[in-house]
């Protein structure tokens, strides 16, 4: 009975430490509308280096989807944004992604339509520091829709 009483104790912390562990573990999840009006409506994320992170993004609008569709695409802290974005207009063959430019591109979703929901799942970087990401689709980072994932 002793020898009970001092292992339950411990059992508990083991327990307790890998319910805590495992919700250290679970992406950061983070959910956004893109809108009509060439916005993101969460333009500020936050992270840890390393932190996994779960990027929700749903296309609201009633445009088809040719005329107004929506992704999001994390870029480097050197990239070259603007001229990510040109290129980006010129890729519709893949989904507004130039390929030549990957390097550049951390994360991104393929193209979500009006009542679409895309996501990405990616890590952090390690460098604490600002990271741009942009809606890739022509004409909508030049109308501002954009945003800063801030890793400190």
């Amino acid at each position: 009975m002793k020898t009970i009483k001092r292992i339950l104790p411990v059992l508990l912390i083991m327990f307790m430490a890998q319910v805590v562990m495992a919700n250290d573990t679970a992406p950061k999840v983070i959910e956004m509308d893109g809108t009509n009006q060439m916005k993101f409506t969460v333009t500020n994320i936050e992270a840890q280096p390393g932190q996994e992170i779960t990027v929700k993004l749903t296309t609201v609008s009633d445009f088809p989807k040719a005329a107004m569709a929506h992704n999001f695409v994390l870029l480097t802290a050197d990239a070259d944004v603007t001229a990510v974005a040109r290129a980006s207009a010129k890729a519709s063959d893949n989904e507004y992604i130039p390929a030549d430019m990957k390097d550049q591109i951390i994360a991104y979703t393929g193209l979500a339509g009006g009542g679409e929901t895309v996501e990405v799942t990616f890590t952090a970087p390690e460098e604490p520091g600002d990271y741009e990401y942009i809606c890739s689709f022509p004409g909508h980072f030049a109308g501002g829709m954009k945003g800063v994932l801030t890793v400190k």
